[in-house]
């Protein structure tokens, strides 16, 4: 019986788990879109050459994003850097169907140097102007 009484409460608390995380994916019976994002490309480096390849973002590297959305043609990726939780630099790119995606380079005026983390957040304006995060991928800089 004892068995019986920690399998349901270990079936039930599995359960919550897995609708809170429907929930916070933002599926429901209604909701059908997908959408991902990449971890960075590196499109030009201040650090890597044909003979040093870097395994990574570096500071200075101008970098963009593999995108994929089924909930908006109109998809913008945020992307914000911090340094020991300071937030040092934030940029906002437009990743629209058809279109060239954008690009950002790691630098700003705050952000003088060093290794960051950072944060890419593909998402969309909803249709009461609030922006809506679809997908989201972290990263690390490196100096």
């Amino acid at each position: 019986m004892l068995q019986r009484i920690a399998l349901t409460a270990s079936l039930l608390g599995a359960l919550a788990l897995a609708g809170a995380a429907f929930a916070v994916n933002g599926a429901g019976s209604n909701k059908s879109s997908s959408s991902s994002i990449s971890a960075p490309l590196i499109v030009s480096s201040t650090t890597a050459s044909p003979t040093t390849p870097t395994s990574g973002p570096s500071y200075g590297d101008t970098i963009t994003f593999n995108v994929s959305t089924t909930a908006t043609t109109s998809a913008y990726v945020d992307l914000k850097c911090y340094q020991s939780g300071t937030l040092v630099g934030e940029g906002m790119a437009a990743f629209f169907a058809g279109g060239t995606p954008g690009t950002f380079v790691l630098r700003a005026p705050q952000w003088s140097g060093g290794a960051a983390d950072c944060t890419a957040d593909l998402g969309m304006y909803a249709t009461n102007n609030k922006w809506k995060v679809l997908a989201s991928t972290s990263f690390h800089v490196d100096a």
